[in-house]
This record gives structure tokens, sequence and C-alpha cells, in this order.
């Protein structure tokens, strides 16, 4: 069999075939969806962070016009909670107990936006105007609201029966050798930070519609999500004690994800629960104001972190301490989220030791969780941003000490201390190709050009590593149907990243065929059996590979019912524009009629999954340069640099954009973005009036290729880039302010975001100083 490749096959520039739909309104998200018989519901919220409380009376609501259900904690106390499994052992080999999140608060609430009761209505407006005849007193209390003071006596217990706020307690490599290399130290370097909070955002807010067939016994979840599968186990098993099969969780259309829509959260327990009890369809949509309260947040770290060096500055070891905010409860993944942080804490350095703590913490805020990136962001950021305070204590040039460190190309595959596989990696190289791009050389006279024009100027960069498409597999089913085009079944999940343009370029090039008679279905857990959903970039790396696989596998199912037909060797057969014809003839026959001749539905079948033992590691260098007006203390980005390592490239424009958005998201969380919570546990940014996002009339044009290392762990070569740019850009964006207040100031740290009021005060106390 041979194998005519199409035109758009791996590594060609395809435009998205998603992109017409959405951009002419007909995208189908869960809001646009109006089942017949549909309710409304709407989640009342605790207004106080720390509270205990009692229901004292609901009659009225019930009576409000249009209301047709009202639930409380006592009314859903059959159902589970929402628990997370993700504690790693602590030091003694035990697992800290988690605290699970309720589906409705029953006799305490923990922060602001903690759910209290559900009310369902004709219309969404009748359920919110009586949830607000329900009588709830609130005992206030004083709230834990901040992550740095947590641990101290006076500050108050989030549950006062552990004694502590202190959620669990990780350690990783080893103390003592590590101890022992600094006390060998020439030069010991230390920074204090805090790693901000951030809200996703995402421009779909999140929604749920929730039935109940009655004839067949089971649930229906239509939901935004970012994979149906784990979401159906979760509030089966978890939350319902059924079995899976009897809930069907299906996702439309997805405005965004960023790891938060991995989640199963209460209100789509809350609209199944009430669809049971009312035997008609119930939707919740959020609006802004709630995604932002109780949608789970990202980051949050308070971070000291030492260097042990020589005296040419080569690391010897590496401390660090951490204070992870967990918020008021465990969410699915939040115990996990620094400790695989963590665990990349060495970056693309070779240190031959490590001393690591992680302390959890509890507070009455809005429990934190995986957002683009899931603790690697964290630990790039730690690493590049002390790695340049390194660079500032010799005297060296932040390439130099860079380079002086790097992991070397003859050291893989390389064992980090943390116990970090990394297979392959040349990071001098893309160092230096980004440098050289950047036009590094020649920024002494751009900066003398900002000198003169009345501005300061800085350059920084990042050299990042990160893991992602961590070890397991993504089946992927593909199926000849009888009008020639072909159907691929997989069960990852589309956020806006092109999967349906990705999948279709791995299919058609095994078939042989326009990317256009490919059609991608995922979101449904009727038509997929299992499937491991979207997160920390596994789609392509697992997911393209398989899919590549079940094309493959129906590739040799065509080919040989065309021989049959044909009366040819199958060997004999090439496949092009779905088409099956004999090589160096016109005789042929059509991916139709083969569909017509197939004598059992398992031959137009295949099956393909590629399982992937050990993470990959993309990596790369970014490269940003700034100018800062010191009258106002506004930053422009005047130029952006990206050099990535990607292993091998599927589709360059939307590798693009993957990258694009991670950068501006990165740079967001360095200049603008910040989740602040008062002392009183009450959210002071809870909209876009508080909110700084980063604009596009912000950004420069940002310059990005590939120098690629294949991977050896993927199948493909290829290592993942979904999250990659939130990764690198965060730690470039702000080691380049902090060069530029360095040099004009002599300033040698901001905390982030470095909005224009920060800049311009550190700027004030600077000169003061002077």
């Amino acid at each position: 069999m041979t194998i005519v490749t199409p035109k758009f096959g791996m590594g060609a520039s395809v435009l998205r075939v998603e992109d017409q739909a959405f951009i002419t309104g007909r995208g189908r998200y869960t809001d646009d969806i109006a089942v017949p018989g549909m309710l409304h519901g709407y989640v009342l919220r605790s207004p106080v962070a720390k509270a205990s409380m009692r229901m004292t009376s609901v009659e009225a609501a019930k009576a409000a016009p249009g209301v047709h259900l009202v639930l409380t904690g006592a009314d859903v106390k059959g159902l589970g909670d929402l628990r997370s499994g993700m504690m790693q052992p602590q030091p003694d080999g035990s697992q800290a107990p988690t605290r699970d999140i309720p589906i409705l608060c029953r006799d305490r609430v923990n922060y602001v936006g903690d759910a209290v009761a559900f009310v369902v209505a004709d219309s969404r407006a009748q359920a919110q105007d009586a949830a607000e005849l329900i009588e709830v007193d609130y005992d206030s209390e004083e709230a834990a609201g901040n992550t740095a003071t947590s641990l101290e006596p006076e500050t108050p217990l989030v549950w006062p029966e552990l004694g502590t706020n202190r959620a669990f307690l990780y350690e990783l490599g080893d103390a003592v050798k590590t101890e022992a290399a600094f006390e060998l130290a020439e030069r010991i370097t230390r920074i204090d930070f805090i790693n901000n909070r951030l809200v996703c955002n995402y421009m779909e807010p999140r929604s749920a519609i929730g039935e109940w067939h009655a004839d067949e016994g089971r649930f229906q979840l239509t939901t935004g999500s970012q994979g149906v599968h784990s979401m159906r186990s979760i509030l089966a098993k978890q939350v319902f004690g059924i079995q899976p099969d009897k809930l069907r969780v299906v996702t439309p259309d997805v405005g965004g994800g960023f790891g938060p829509k991995s989640f199963v959260y209460r209100e789509h327990a809350l609209v199944l629960e009430a669809a049971r009890r009312l035997g008609r369809p119930v939707k919740w949509a959020g609006d802004r104001t709630e995604h932002f309260l109780t949608d789970a947040q990202g980051r949050d770290h308070v971070v000291t972190a030492e260097m042990a060096m020589d005296r040419d500055g080569r690391f010897l070891g590496l401390r660090i301490r951490i204070t992870a905010n967990l918020g008021a409860y465990c969410s699915q993944y939040g115990p996990f989220v620094p400790y695989v942080g963590a665990t990349m804490s060495t970056g693309a350095y070779d240190i031959p030791t490590l001393d690591a703590t992680v302390t959890g913490v509890y507070t009455n805020t809005c429990p934190v969780d995986a957002y683009r990136g899931a603790g690697r962001p964290e630990a790039a950021f730690l690493i590049e941003k002390l790695v340049d305070a390194c660079a500032h204590d010799l005297g060296l040039a932040p390439d130099e000490i860079r380079r002086r460190n790097f992991i070397k190309s003859e050291q893989f595959p390389y064992l980090t201390p943390t116990g970090r596989l990394y297979d392959v990696g040349e990071f001098a190289g893309h160092m230096d190709l980004a440098m050289e791009r950047a036009n590094w050389s020649d920024f002494p006279a751009r900066l003398a050009g900002s000198r003169a024009d009345g501005k300061i100027r800085g350059i920084g960069m990042a050299t990042y590593i990160e893991a992602c498409a961590f070890a397991g597999s993504e089946p992927a089913h593909v199926e000849l149907n009888g009008d020639g085009t072909v159907t691929l079944l997989i069960g990852t999940q589309s956020n806006g990243q092109g999967h349906a343009t990705a999948y279709a370029q791995f299919v058609a090039e095994k078939l042989g065929m326009d990317i256009a008679q490919v059609k991608v279905v995922q979101g449904d857990t009727d038509r997929l059996a299992r499937g491991g959903g979207t997160g920390g970039s596994r789609s392509i790396p697992l997911g393209g590979v398989s899919a590549a696989r079940a094309g493959e596998a129906l590739a040799e199912k065509i080919a040989k019912i065309a021989a049959d037909e044909l009366e040819a060797s199958a060997a004999d057969i090439e496949l092009i524009d779905g088409t099956a014809r004999i090589v160096g003839t016109d005789r042929s026959i059509s991916f139709a009629d083969i569909a017509k001749t197939a004598k059992r539905p398992e031959d137009l079948k295949g099956v393909g999954e590629f399982v992937q033992h050990e993470a990959t590691y993309p990596n790369g260098t970014h490269i940003c340069e700034v100018e800062i007006d010191p009258e106002t203390g506004n930053t422009k980005i005047v130029a952006y640099t990206i050099v990535d390592d990607f292993g091998a490239t599927v589709n360059p424009i939307l590798l693009a954009g993957q990258v694009h958005g991670g950068v501006v998201q990165g740079i967001g969380q360095a200049l603008s973005e910040n989740a602040v919570y008062g002392e009183d546990g009450q959210l002071l940014t809870a909209s876009f009036m508080d909110y700084a996002m980063p604009r596009a009339n912000n950004f420069p044009w940002l310059h990005f290729e590939t120098r690629n290392v294949p991977s050896t762990t993927n199948a493909l070569g290829i290592k993942g880039a979904g999250e990659a740019g939130a990764i690198g850009s965060t730690p470039a964006t702000l080691n380049a302010v902090t060069d530029a207040l360095y040099r004009a100031y002599g300033v040698r740290h901001i905390e982030m975001p470095a909005t224009p009021s920060r800049i311009w005060a550190t700027i004030q106390d600077a000169v003061a100083a002077k």
C-alpha cells in the first residue's frame, strides 16, 4: 500500500477548519442550548468569608413567582462532597487529610461565594429574585485572607479542628547534601517574592444543563469542559453513587479552558439533582462576577529561594521554601499543583542537589487549582528570577551565567535531583538564536536612545523547561462513513486550540485525503468509552500520535478491501484524494464505494493508542525588551522574541496561536493581573474594573520561531506547546522590568504585577533613598 501524502499533512500551515462557524456566529456553546421545558437555576452565595450559618426560612422563596424548587444543604446531604485525591506523601509517609467541597454548605461558610442554596424557577431573574428572600443567619468570624501570614499564631484558623492552617508538608531532594553544598559555597544568593494570584477569565463563563431521563434511569449533563470522562467518573462515583453508565456528559463548543474547566463544580451536581427532582431540564449560567468569586484560581505562592555557587558562578545547590495557598478547600488537583511545580524547580540547569519544602495552607479564599501550566510557570519564574539575581551578585551577564550552568547536550538523558528524566535539549542553542533575533548586542544603543527621550529601558530573558504530555495514552477511533468521509472520535476536548484541524491533519495524511473530509468528534461519553481530556499539553503529543496510528490502521483495511474489489495486491494500492487505485493505472474505487462493499462494520474502523511512559520536556528562550516612563511608571513592551524547542511542529499557524496566547497570559501576570483579598476575606478585585486584563494594544508583534530537537519519549518527536508561552513569558518580562529599574536606579526587586503605580512608587522610593 502506498499513500500519496496530501498537502495538508503534519508540518503544513493549514488554516483552522472550525473558524468559519465561530466567526459567523454559528458556534454552539452550552448557554446557546435551550431544551424543551427547561427551567433555570441560581446559586445563593455567602457574602462573608467565614461564618457559622443557619438557614432560618426558605418559605418566601418557595412561594415566589415562577419558583419550582429550593435546595439547601439539608436537602442535598445525601450527595457526596467533591474530593481531591491528589495529596502527596508527607515526610513521615502519611497523606494529610483533605477538606472537601460540600455541594451546598450545611452549617459553615468558608469563603465569599461559598454556595448556600440553589433556586430553580421559570427564569434566571425569577430564581435570583427568590434567592434574595431566603433568610440566612451568618455568625461572622475573623477570616484568614493572606498567604504570607496564614501560619502565624494570631491568624484565625479556617478549619479549627485541624489546629493549624497547614494543609500539608512536602519535602523534595536531599536536605543534608544541600546543606553541605551551601557550607562549601563561595557565594550565596537569596530572593524572596510572591507569585501573585490569578483569575483565568476565559471568554465563556461556565454554564451547565442537567437532564433526568426517567425512562432510562440516567442523567445527562451538558457543560463546557476539558474532558467529559473524568467529569462523569467524579459525579457518578463521588457525588451520586451510581454507575458511570447512568450519566451521560456532553460538551459542545467551549470558549476557553486553561485548566479551571477541567474540574467538577457544585453547579454540575445541582442542575442534575434538580432535574431529577423536577423531571424537567435545569440550566445554570454563571455570570462574570460568579466566575471571579467561585471558579478555581491560580498561583498564589510565597517563596524564598537560595542558590549556592562557587567562585566562578557555577551552581552547587538550590534551597527553596514555598508556601502554597489552597484556598478554603482542597480543589480537584489543588494539592498536586505545587508538588509538580517543585519537581521542575531546577529548570534547565545542572544543579547537583536540591532541598525543597512546600507547605500548603488553607485560607478563607476561593479554592486554588491548576491554571495554564499548573506548577511549571511557578517553577520557571522561581529559577529564572533567582538566576538573574545570581548574575547581578556575581557581576555576570544573564546569558553568561546561564551558559556556565546549562545542562550540556552530552549529559542527556539527565536525571534531575527531583527525579525528572530530561531526554534531550540544546539550551544554549536556542538562547544564542534568541539573542541574535532580539539584536541583544545592540541593546546599549537602544538604551541610549531611551535615555535621551527621558525613558528608562531594560532587557530580560528566561530560558525555561517544562514537563507536559505526562505518561499515559489517549485512544483514537476512526471510521469510514458511507459518503466517503471519515470520523475521528477522541477523548480530549478542544477549548479553542484547533483540534478539529490538527487531528484531521494526522488522519488525512495517513489516508491520502483532504482534511475537509475528516470530522473530529469529542465531548460525548456515549460516543466514546474513555478519554483523558485536555490538559498538560497532552492532546497533540498523545492524541495526535494515536490519531495517526488509527489512520494507518484504517488505511490498511481500506487498501485490503480495494485490492479485493480491483483484483490486485494490497501492496499495489495507493490512497489518493479519497480514492484507492492501482499504482500506475486509472483503475480506482472511491472511499464511498469501499464503505458500501465492506462485509463487516469492523472493516471500516481503525483504532490507535500510543502509550507514553515518560513526560516530554519542551524548552526555549524568551527575551523581552521594555521601555518605562519614570514619570508615570507606564511600561511599554517594545520587542518580544521567542525561540522554542517543541520537538516537532504539527501546524505552524496553530502553534503560533498557542504561543502568542500563552505569552499574553504570562505577561498579564507580570504587569497587570492580580487577585487581591482583604484581611476580611472579601475579594477586592471581583470585576474587570479592578482586575486588569492585558489588551491587544499593550503588545508589539511577537517574533516566534522554533529550533526543534525531537523528543525521544514521543513516537513522533512532539513535545507539546499549549502552556509554554505562559511559562517563559512571566519571568522574561519581570526580568526586563527589573533590569530597567536596576540600570536607572539600582533597584533589584519589584513584586508582580509591576503595574504603573507600583513601578512609580518604587522609583520614588529609590530616588528618596539616594
